[in-house]
C-alpha cells in the first residue's frame, strides 16, 4: 500500500478533478435553534437539497455538523475562495441565519487514510 503521504498516483484525478481544496467552517446563526438537532433546524430539507446538489456537481467533497457548536464544516473543491463564497451564499440556511460563515481556507491534504 502506498503512502498516503505520497503524491497521488498518476491518472489519480479522474475520480475528481481537483481545482483547490478548501475549508468553510461556519457558526451557528442567530436563527438557529439550539434546542433541536441539525434535522430540526427551520429550512433542513432546502439546505440539504442544496448541499446535494453541490455534492453532485463535485464542488463539495465532505461535509457536516460541528455536533457541539451547531455550525459546520465543509471541505470543499473550488478556484478560489471567491468561488466558495459565491457558490455557498446561496445556501438557505445562510440566507435564513440558521448559519453564519466563519472563514474559509485553502488546505493542501498531505495525508488522506482513504486513498490506497
Amino acid at each position: 500500500m502506498a503512502s498516503p503521504c505520497k503524491s497521488a498516483p498518476e491518472g489519480a484525478a479522474e475520480y475528481i478533478q481537483l481545482k483547490n481544496t478548501f475549508i468553510a467552517i461556519s457558526s451557528a446563526g442567530p436563527n438557529h435553534d439550539q434546542s433541536k438537532g441539525t434535522r430540526e433546524q427551520p429550512f433542513w430539507d432546502e439546505h440539504a437539497a442544496f448541499i446535494d446538489q453541490l455534492v453532485a456537481d463535485g464542488f463539495v467533497l465532505m461535509g457536516g455538523p460541528l455536533v457541539d457548536e451547531g455550525g459546520a464544516l465543509l471541505i470543499v473543491n473550488a478556484e478560489d475562495e471567491e468561488q466558495v463564497r459565491e457558490k455557498l451564499k446561496n445556501d438557505p440556511w445562510f440566507e435564513h441565519g440558521i448559519l453564519k460563515l466563519e472563514s474559509i481556507k485553502r488546505w493542501q491534504i498531505f495525508i488522506d487514510a482513504r486513498t490506497g
